[in-house]
């Protein structure tokens, strides 16, 4: 299953993955999830929101155990972040059978379409509109780089963009949903577990800073002269590091805009995205309010404008308790394993759904921390103690 998912969507220069929503590559990602199901005679079902799903058993039945992630990437993204959790899915249901289990629950595994918000802007949009995070009208207003509306790429691959909306039904239909997933960080490297359990996803958010000034000629105008925004912005960059190490958090500005966008040319808009996630509500909030306060100081210096929109937001997201201590008690319970619980500053599906569902991830050891990156890895023996403990995981939550 990997080697034959591997080159899809992957860029021969940046040797990264580029499969965004609704796109070539994603449609490539859809047809393998497709035939994986096929392959092994599970029903399969594209919903109204266009995240797929694969079933073992009747889904109409309720109580049904769920686990699966995404397949799209970030821009040049790395291999495993979202697609370890689907192949490993349908590799613990392989184990899960070849071990002579008897599920007494309906078993899926899902691919949330748009995980990644890397062509729309918005992370999660698949699972959002699933559990009624995201109105069909917000989603219709969602347009990517080139100008074109989520409903006109959803139409163009053959999806009917019309049918969008919450879906409250199938989600009483899922008793439990467990997503595993590489770690996105380096604490399982440093216990020198191969396998963790998540306690909690930080709160998380994007915010979209329009610095505005005038454009004018590079090699004419004087310094003093200027109202040049790409100053405001690089100034703001810094305070959000520092912001950020002040209070224990993160904040990056990891995309930008520019107009005119010549390089003789002084901006007349800068537009930055800053995402930012601490431990804590009013550590983000205190971080994100540290920054603003800086960019509207610097815009008032060099005479730009500024709006600031916030574009997203997820609160923190306590995974389901009695769930996470289940997970923790199936996976030691053979040999008294002790299974690490972490926290996690990046967003997932499984946060998306966890006030709709219960919910709980399990992560894989991640050696270098490295994610978003071609240079994102996991050994195969960690990925093959993923599935593992996720086979357990569903055989203590499905089986008899």
């Amino acid at each position: 299953m990997w080697r034959d998912l591997l080159p899809v969507g992957r860029h021969p220069d940046s040797r990264g993955y580029r499969r965004f929503a609704w796109t070539g590559a994603d449609a490539e990602c859809r047809d393998w999830f497709r035939e994986q199901a096929e392959a092994r005679g599970l029903v399969h079902e594209l919903d109204r929101n266009g995240n797929q799903w694969a079933w073992l058993g009747d889904p109409e039945a309720g109580d049904a155990v769920v686990t699966g992630s995404h397949l799209d990437s970030v821009p040049d993204g790395g291999a495993f972040d979202g697609p370890l959790g689907v192949v490993s899915s349908f590799a613990a249901l392989d184990e899960l059978l070849a071990r002579g289990a008897r599920p007494a629950k309906p078993l899926a595994v899902v691919n949330f379409g748009d995980e990644e918000g890397a062509r729309f802007g918005l992370a999660c949009v698949g699972s959002r509109l699933t559990a009624g995070r995201l109105t069909a009208e917000q989603a219709h207003r969602l347009t990517d780089g080139d100008g074109v509306t989520l409903p006109q790429a959803m139409e163009a691959a053959g999806h009917d963009p019309d049918a969008i909306g919450a879906d409250p039904e199938r989600l009483a239909r899922i008793g439990a949903f467990v997503e595993l997933h590489v770690e996105q960080g380096r604490a399982l490297d440093l216990s020198g577990d191969r396998v963790g359990v998540a306690s909690a996803i930080w709160p998380h958010g994007r915010w979209r800073f329009d610095f505005r000034g005038e454009a004018n000629h590079a090699g004419t105008t004087r310094l003093t002269d200027r109202r040049d925004p790409m100053l405001s912005y690089a100034e703001t960059v810094l305070a959000a590091r520092r912001e950020a190490e002040l209070a224990d958090a993160v904040a990056t500005f990891g995309k930008i805009s520019v107009e005119p966008n010549g390089v003789n040319a002084i901006p007349s808009l800068v537009r930055a995205w800053l995402d930012s996630r601490a431990a804590d509500q009013d550590t983000l909030d205190t971080v994100v309010a540290g920054v603003e306060k800086a960019a509207r100081a610097y815009a008032d210096a060099h005479g730009v404008d500024l709006d600031v929109v916030r574009e997203s937001f997820t609160p923190v997201v306590e995974f389901d308790h009695a769930l996470r201590d289940e997970l923790a008690r199936i996976l030691g319970r053979d040999a008294g394993l002790r299974v690490p619980v972490l926290g996690t500053g990046a967003g997932h599906d499984a946060g998306i759904l966890s006030d709709r569902v219960p919910t709980a991830m399990l992560f894989v050891r991640n050696p270098t921390g490295v994610s978003h990156s071609p240079a994102e890895h996991a050994a195969e023996d960690d990925c093959l103690a993923g599935v593992s403990a996720l086979a357990d995981v569903l055989e203590g939550l499905a089986c008899t």
